[in-house]
């Protein structure tokens, strides 16, 4: 994962239950050329489908064992 930061933040890891719709919101607001840091409490493996169906390029990254950063960005 790139050391730059990314342009916003979305910490699921206290939503409770389902955060696909936050997460869906936090998508549609971004630019051209932006980039967002989803930081959930495992590894979304099921939203990889949604985001490429959508267009999105994603990168993911284990920080601790119930922390995952998943980088998304327009394709």
């Amino acid at each position: 994962m790139g050391s730059s930061e990314a342009d916003a933040l979305l910490d699921v890891r206290e939503v409770d239950g389902e955060p696909f719709d936050e997460i869906m919101d936090a998508l549609e607001g971004l630019g051209d050329g932006e980039r967002l840091r989803l930081v959930a409490p495992f590894e979304p493996e099921p939203l990889y489908g949604v985001l490429d169906q959508r267009g999105f390029d994603h990168e993911t990254a284990k920080v601790t064992e119930d922390e995952w950063h998943v980088d998304i960005n327009r394709a």
